[in-house]
């Protein structure tokens, strides 16, 4: 089933992947990283291309997302969702505040949770789009990066590599962000000294 749905929105090309990475934002099960990889490989004139229209709609669809769990909230989302998910991406959202949505763009966890628990939690609406277009864009611009480079071959890079690839990408963005927050948080003796 899963297969035949792919084929189908191969079938309709750029058309076929706008859709699904606008409807896997928000309710759809497939990632349209599995339709991005083999039209990039397929026409690796066209991958850049085939990023930006795969990032862009999938903001698109994150943004649709966030105003969905915005309006109907919790309920919706339950149904969409374990309520243990919904915990974890609530601490998230305590810990990163809107910048959560950056670690979901490019990790496994479905983005669509975090898009409607934007909306639900009523994170900063230019946060979360500026975050979804730095990790969705960073998923799907090192994907097409890694078919120019390995060309055929890039098809098996993924299928081992994918899920490493995109997590040590998230690791390595939360590790950035957390140096940054130290480094700009004021240390106890220079808040002392402005006190004195």
């Amino acid at each position: 089933m899963v297969e035949k749905t792919i084929n189908l929105f191969l079938h309709y090309d750029i058309l076929g992947l706008f859709l699904i990475s606008f409807m896997e934002s928000s309710f759809f099960p497939i990632p349209p990283d599995l339709v991005l990889i083999p039209l990039g490989i397929l026409n690796p004139s066209q991958v850049w291309w085939y990023a930006s229209v795969t990032t862009g709609a999938s903001v698109f669809g994150g943004v649709f997302a966030y105003f969905l769990g915005k309006k109907l909230g919790r309920p919706l989302i339950e149904r969409i969702v374990s309520d243990k998910r919904i915990q974890q991406v609530e601490r998230r959202f305590a810990d990163y505040g809107g910048w959560a949505i950056l670690i979901a763009g490019l990790t496994p966890i479905p983005y669509k949770v975090f898009t409607l628990a934007a909306g639900l939690f009523k994170i900063d609406l230019i946060t979360f789009i500026i975050a979804s277009i730095i990790g969705r864009g960073v998923r799907f611009y090192a994907e097409a990066a890694v078919i120019v480079y390995l060309g055929p071959q890039a098809d098996k890079f993924f299928k081992e590599y994918l899920d490493v690839m995109t997590i040590v990408i998230a690791v390595a963005l939360v590790g950035s962000y957390m140096i940054v927050r130290f480094f700009r948080k004021p240390h106890p003796k220079q808040s002392q000294t402005k006190v004195d």
